[in-house]
């Protein structure tokens, strides 16, 4: 079909433009990276850290510090911020070229009386679009020429295409029925035909409803709530810690020390040396705040979810937005879409059934001879046009989605090696309910296809396996047969054939021998049914949404396995669940796993109610339709095929539309919780050993056992280094067993407790004893200072190394919670790795960091003793794991 219209000229496109608008919509307003960087800075961590870093500034302008040591705070700022920052950033551009990339749609249109492509974006009211199958809608308007086949799914839901007619010449544009409209994101299947716009860029439907998107409050994930408290408590541990140890030293120093207390203390003393232990004491109080603030954590976070990341795209998960992993790890219900997540998206052949009742699944586990007559009967029996320029992926021009599911059955036959020619043909229509052509040539048939009960009632003979005409004797067995593939949602289908040429009446010819009854459905991946099991094995309550029937709904949640294992199972249809109130809907929830005949408006109301519940909740959605409840959810997952707008409100995008991805991403989204948890034990430990060092180390005659910059590396280098090997740990199958992390659940838990306050004291303990031994001061002195208060350098670089490596040591404890220490050592390639670039860089810091690091070389010797004595904490731990087995039970084992 040709059109041939003037369209507009450029005057009037400018004019219609400046009056109604550009056919851009309008999309989320993005953070800048400046923005982000300035909410990055708003931490509680950080604040504490900028603070400290305000008075080393201030005491090394006075002389009292080291210019390097606020160099290092500065540092330690900004490489946190700045990493978190950027990761972010960075990733949320990406994503955004990509969908920038893939609206670029071009469009047909006409303008100064020529067809001319152009950009979406530059549509206007009243241009004439050209539309064909494969086209999606650009705006909304009126069809005023042709007609069209329209997929509106991605607006309604519904998956049946809606037959769309022009409106007559003469009619106005206020007549214009549904049938009549055409709306933006909508998809032509079949037809040709002409539009004019009527309304473009957030005026259309599709924009009304990004509208509602853009309204939707941005929601903390769990772990970022579990984060805000950590920080809060970290703040005040560090602010009260830092007090504390001034006024230790201060009333240490002036009262304690002196003979006659404070009184002998003012006595002997200068002003300038009270301002010196009153600046000593400043400094200590730094020093505690630099400890107890775990810097790397915002950037280790930003590595571990990164790296989490690009594990996930490799399984065909995009994840939007960073936090979205650990999100969908803390699942506890998932609303999921059936058609094209839990089913392949398309109609397949399931089941074919001969005379005899019997089944076969597959073209070739058919007999040769029936194999063959099959393929004949459908291939020379469709309105299809065959295109076998490509054997593998033929192409089937004009065929419905019946039609198409019935073709590709027999893919690999579909080759006519003998010419034959069309008598005559009965096209399918509703009431007939069947179709017939009739064929001369290879052979002399006529071909019939139909709704099985109608073709049924005139088969007298089936086709046996050796490809003979039998008679048709036990056509109550076959009608059983056919009544439990009913049940499972299929849609059935006979093929058979006939001597009997077609008549004028376009009657079914009879007799008719049956070749075969085909159950059709939109079929399950192969994966769907273990997916859902694993997911509920997870503790995940999956419901599914669909607008389908309830009998097909509730037969694909048989055969998916919702509705195994729990004898209160319930399913709903749409009216069913309105007639509810949200108290009802609520109690009935944790049973209820499938919604028939859903709108779009279900789907936001149980999201709504299931956060109610303090659920974790998970929604699916393709179409504009979902962006809603998608936005609104707590993870929102798109399906990799859906809209733009559905991408554009999601965290998580599903590129291959699979719902066991969605059960990768929970289990990436587990196993990067236990990262960060992990990450925490680790550098917790060392910075409660830290604080407690420098708290009693002045009482020992230590005033700075570790200095500021030595801390600055064990808490923003090697920490972070250590969190690095963190993020490498492998996602264990066995994570999927356990239940979700309640929303409630702190970030510590008692066993991290238990770790963090058992291996954080006895390394205090055993630094104290290192400090204060005689046996230490002779082995890395060479002297005999027992009882001198005098610590030499290499003393002090002895001390400082066994520090670091015991807690390099305890970094294997930190890793797991097992016994075996080296679990799964090496499905984490990482952690060897980092591990060994942390001893290399703290040797060559104890080799060559010299003042800034007040450190000497170590003889092999010295060496040998430092590691030897930095062991401890490995016995220690496993002491305390095996008590806690006893105890309280393995929770490897729970």
């Amino acid at each position: 079909m040709k059109f041939v219209y003037p369209g507009l000229a450029t005057s009037q496109v400018e004019e219609s433009r400046a009056r109604y608008g550009s056919n851009e919509i309008t999309t989320m307003e993005r953070e800048t990276f400046w923005d982000k960087l300035l909410d990055n800075f708003k931490d509680p961590l950080i604040i504490i850290l900028v603070i400290a870093l305000v008075i080393t500034i201030i005491l090394a302008i006075l002389g009292y510090a080291h210019w390097y040591e606020g160099v290092g705070i500065a540092l330690a700022v900004v490489i946190a911020t700045l990493v978190a920052t950027w990761s972010e950033h960075s990733n949320e551009s990406a994503f955004q070229r990509l969908l920038e990339e893939a609206s670029i749609i071009q469009v047909k249109v006409f303008r100064d009386s020529k067809l001319v492509e152009l950009s979406i974006n530059e549509l206007v009211v009243r241009d004439y679009i050209l539309l064909q199958p494969g086209d999606t809608i650009p705006a909304d308007g009126l069809l005023i020429s042709g007609h069209l086949e329209v997929n509106e799914a991605s607006l309604t839901g519904e998956s049946e295409a809606v037959q769309k007619k022009s409106l007559p010449e003469e009619a106005k544009d206020d007549t214009a029925t549904e049938k009549n409209q055409l709306f933006r994101g909508a998809l032509i299947e079949d037809g040709e035909g002409v539009m004019r716009i009527t309304a473009v860029g957030d005026k259309t439907r599709y924009g009304e409803t990004m509208k509602e998107i853009l309204s939707a409050e941005d929601r903390l994930s769990p772990l970022q709530e579990k984060l805000v408290v950590l920080g809060k408590h970290i703040s005040t541990f560090g602010y009260v810690g830092a007090i504390v140890i001034f006024l230790a030293f201060v009333l240490n120093v002036m009262w304690f020390q002196p003979e006659g207390g404070l009184t002998g203390y003012l006595a002997t003393h200068s002003t300038g040396e009270m301002v010196q232990h009153i600046l000593t004491a400043m400094i200590l109080s730094i020093i505690v705040i630099v400890v107890a603030v775990p810097e790397g954590l915002p950037m280790v976070i930003a590595m571990v979810l990164a790296m989490n990341m690009k594990k996930l795209l490799s399984v065909k998960v995009l994840v939007r937005k960073l936090l979205g992993i650990e999100t969908a790890g803390s699942l506890t219900i998932l609303f999921s879409d059936k058609t094209g997540t839990l089913t392949q998206g398309q109609l397949m052949i399931e089941e074919v059934v001969l005379g005899n009742s019997q089944h076969y699944q597959k073209l070739p586990d058919l007999p040769e001879p029936l194999r063959q007559m099959i393929a004949f009967a459908l291939r020379n029996n469709t309105s299809a046009v065959i295109d076998l320029s490509d054997p593998q992926q033929p192409k089937l021009v004009g065929a419905d989605r019946t039609d198409q599911a019935m073709l590709r059955f027999v893919t690999p036959l579909l080759k006519q090696e003998k010419e034959i020619d069309i008598v005559e043909v009965i096209p399918f229509n509703s009431s007939r309910k069947f179709s017939a052509t009739q064929v001369t040539g290879e052979q002399d048939l006529t071909l019939v296809k139909g709704a099985a009960e109608v073709v049924l009632n005139n088969c007298t003979h089936y086709l046996d396996a050796t490809g003979k005409a039998v008679p048709l004797t036990d056509k109550d067995r076959l009608e059983q047969t056919m009544t439990g593939l009913s049940k499972r949602a299929m849609r059935l289908l006979a093929v058979a054939i006939s001597q009997t040429p077609i008549s004028d009446s376009k009657e079914l010819p009879q007799p008719l021998t049956l070749l075969g009854v085909f159950g059709i459905r939109d079929a399950l991946r192969t994966t769907s049914y273990e997916s859902v099991k694993l997911a509920k094995n997870a503790g995940i309550h999956v419901v599914m949404i669909t607008g389908d029937a309830k009998e097909t709904a509730e037969a694909i949640g048989r055969d998916v396995g919702l509705l195994e294992g729990d004898p209160d199972a319930k399913m709903l249809t749409s009216a069913e669940l309105a007639k509810l109130s949200d108290d009802q809907v609520k109690a009935i929830l944790p049973h209820l796993y499938v919604v028939a005949r859903a709108f779009p408006t279900d789907k936001s109301r149980l999201v709504k109610l299931a956060k109610d519940m303090n659920w974790v909740v998970g929604m699916t959605g393709d179409g504009v339709n979902d962006a809603p409840a998608v936005k609104n959810a707590d993870v929102g997952f798109a399906m990799g095929s859906g809209t733009e707008m559905t991408k554009e409100s999601s965290d998580i995008v599903i590129l291959d539309d699979n719902f066991s991805s969605i059960t990768k991403a929970v289990l990436y989204g587990r196993t990067l919780f236990k990262s960060i948890r992990k990450f925490i034990v680790f550098q917790l430990t060392v910075s409660l050993s830290a604080v407690l060092v420098s708290f009693l180390g002045q009482f020992f005659g230590f005033q700075l056992p570790l200095t500021m910059t030595q801390l600055l590396w064990i808490n923003i280098i090697m920490d972070t280094l250590a969190g690095l090997a963190f993020a490498g740990e492998p996602a264990l199958q066995r994570y999927m067993s356990e239940p979700p992390i309640p929303k409630d659940e702190k970030l510590i838990n008692n066993d991290m407790w238990s770790s963090i306050l058992i291996n954080g004291s006895i390394a205090a303990l055993m630094s104290v004893i290192f400090l204060t031994a005689d046996f230490t001061k002779e082995i890395f002195t060479g002297e005999h200072l027992a009882g001198s208060p005098e610590a030499t350098a290499d003393f002090l670089t002895a001390f400082f190394a066994f520090f670091v490596f015991m807690h390099i040591f305890n970094t294997f404890n930190a890793r797991t919670q097992s016994f075996n220490l080296f679990e799964n050592f090496f499905g984490n390639k990482l952690f060897p790795a980092v591990i060994a670039g942390i001893i290399i860089t703290q040797i060559l810091l104890v080799m060559f960091g010299g003042d800034i690091m007040r450190t000497v070389g170590l003889t092999m010797t010295e060496w040998a003793y430092v590691l030897s004595f930095a062991a401890i904490l490995i016995p220690v731990d496993l002491l305390r794991k095996l008590i806690r087995n006893h105890w309280f039970g393995n929770p490897v084992l729970k």
